[in-house]
């Protein structure tokens, strides 16, 4: 019994033997299965020919002093954002020191304010800056080229396209749009949120801000042209913002009493707002282009009026009443689970 077993590993060794040096065999003298131990060396790549440079070349190139303030002579304070920001309103207070300037530090010749970093008090600076945008837009465009020029930017596949959102017409939007007119005539700018309820608004801030022209207006859409003899050359120059500044502190909206009631009358209204069926269900980041048109129809019969922004979220609630307040004109008495409760306010 002993004897079958060795004589059955004793056969198996020779097996496996026989099968290791077929293998190295196989390896070493057939040239089908040939496999080097080293990719083969690339060829040396060919030393590049020495051009001879011409007097343009030769000429000196611009000396720029990379830690040098950027200056502008745009003639309007810069502030993170134009359309949804109120100057003749004074914040109570700030959340960050004002010597962090959102533009970096030592990257602008213009001091931040907490708020803004303000403009030169140059009288001719308003004046210089109108004449030269009304050279730039140039004669104005007859019928068929207004035409033309909406056809070709008002659609939703237009790849010229700047989105407003929130923050409405903001610093570095300036910047976009002119770097849109580098190539196209026009852009279009789709308008969602707090600031469509006043679009008159953003159409002003555009096109003072960036010198362009609103061609084309259809409920959130808007095109900005940027006139017959606009040169990306000359553009302006608008120092980049690097981040969103810390938004002030300002007074409070709703009072605890509201003006022209008593703490009872105050108490009832709320309540009265509150169980009062809901005038528009709000959607977040939606259109709100006809809220202020219904607000005052409903003004003419009610009193109190109740807006349903149930997923709005409630810093857009009071962006929401803030507009509201100086649109319909109202007095809005109450922000409670994403619902806003407006009054009419007492008649004279």
């Amino acid at each position: 019994m002993l004897s079958t077993r060795r004589s059955l590993t004793l056969a198996k060794e020779a097996k496996d033997s026989f099968l290791f040096l077929s293998n190295l065999r196989a390896r070493f003298l057939s040239t089908e299965y040939y496999d080097p131990p080293f990719s083969p060396l690339s060829k040396p790549p060919k030393p590049k020919k020495k051009t001879k440079k011409t007097q343009k070349d030769q000429s000196p190139e611009p000396i720029v002093n990379p830690t040098a303030p950027a200056t502008s002579d745009l003639p309007f304070d810069f502030r993170y954002s134009y359309s949804e920001t109120n100057p003749a309103i004074e914040p109570i207070g700030f959340r960050e020191p004002k010597r962090f300037s959102p533009f970096g530090p030592g990257r602008l010749d213009r001091n931040w304010t907490g708020t803004c970093a303000p403009a030169s008090q140059e009288s001719d600076d308003q004046s210089q800056w109108a004449e030269e945008r009304e050279k730039v837009l140039g004669e104005a465009l007859t019928d068929e080229e207004v035409a033309e020029l909406v056809e070709r930017y008002r659609h939703s596949d237009c790849s010229r396209q700047i989105n407003l959102g929130k923050g409405g017409v903001t610093h570095n939007m300036i910047d976009d749009i002119h770097n849109h007119w580098k190539k196209a005539e026009a852009v279009r700018i789709k308008c969602l949120g707090v600031p469509t309820l006043d679009m008159d608004n953003i159409c002003h801030h555009l096109e003072e801000k960036s010198g362009g022209k609103i061609v084309y207006m259809n409920i959130n859409i808007l095109v900005l042209y940027r006139g017959r003899n606009y040169d990306p050359k000359n553009r302006p120059t608008i120092p980049l913002m690097l981040w969103k500044p810390y938004p002030p502190i300002y007074p409070r909206l709703v009072k605890n009493v509201a003006d022209g009631l008593t703490f009872e009358e105050t108490k009832e209204m709320r309540n009265r707002g509150l169980h009062a069926p809901a005038l528009m269900k709000l959607t977040r980041n939606g259109v709100y282009v006809n809220v202020v048109g219904r607000v005052r129809e409903e003004f003419e019969t009610e009193e109190v009026v109740r807006l349903d922004c149930t997923h709005v979220g409630m810093s857009d609630c009071k962006r929401i009443g803030v507009k509201l307040k100086d649109l319909v004109p109202c007095v809005p008495i109450l922000f409670k689970d994403e619902q806003i409760i407006l009054w009419r306010g007492k008649k004279n």
